[in-house]
């Protein structure tokens, strides 16, 4: 098994390849057109993608090379595989369908949350780099894959841009707090999403949705607070 969450991780970190002009869903991939949807955190933010990939990597060389048979890491290995696998796929899909990226996306989120809940547990820098990179990574995932709904309410036209983005952003919240106190020593499962608020803050700053902008702002706040109790119940 360590073996193969390595091969999928390496494979997952070059998926890019399979879409390189991808930048985020096309405007026009929608019924309704999404230019610059407030639920969607401005451009800069998506390079967190290029840590998320170096950790996971690490963690996987990391856990062949020293974790092979130690029980703690073992328990996340089948869901982040399962999570690896799909996002494998996701950047093809995603071209030709928001659909069936949103449903894909979902599903990596799903599995990523399951690694993240059974990730080891502990303070030492093992313990740390088998928990670190999927945490962070289903973070991101969480963030994106609320994103990606409110992406399609608008896009759909169940909703206008801001009441899809207001619901997305809480959904994500409520998701990330629920799960941050499972696991109050995933550190990076809260960064990741705060970094996701945050981009959505500059996304909305100049001339944006002022009521997403309040949002995001004291979501991530909130987020900082609740990482804060979490160390000190860590």
């Amino acid at each position: 098994m360590p073996i193969l969450v390595l091969l999928a991780t390496i494979a997952f970190a070059l998926s890019p390849l399979l879409a390189p002009d991808f930048g985020g869903f096309d405007a026009d991939q929608f019924p309704i057109s999404q230019v610059d949807p407030p639920v969607q955190p401005a451009g800069y933010a998506f390079g967190i993608w290029g840590l998320i990939y170096l950790l996971l990597i690490a963690g996987a060389v990391y856990g062949l090379w020293q974790r092979r048979s130690d029980a703690s890491w073992a328990a996340m290995r089948v869901p982040l595989l399962a999570s690896l696998v799909v996002g494998t796929a996701w950047l093809p899909v995603a071209v030709t369908s928001a659909i069936w990226a949103t449903v894909l996306i979902w599903i990596m989120w799903a599995f990523a949350v399951w690694a993240v809940l059974r990730a080891p547990a502990g303070n030492g820098i093992d313990a740390w780099l088998g928990r670190m990179p999927v945490a962070l990574y289903a973070g991101w995932l969480t963030a994106a894959s609320c994103v990606s709904l409110g992406l399609m309410a608008a896009g759909y036209g169940l909703m206008g841009q801001a009441p899809a983005a207001l619901i997305a952003l809480a959904i994500a919240l409520v998701l990330t707090v629920l799960i941050a106190r499972q696991r109050p020593d995933a550190f990076g499962y809260l960064a990741a999403v705060i970094w996701a608020l945050v981009g959505v803050c500059v996304q909305n700053a100049q001339g944006g949705a002022m009521p997403v902008l309040i949002l995001a702002a004291v979501g991530a706040a909130a987020l900082v607070a609740l990482g804060g109790r979490n160390i000190t119940r860590t």
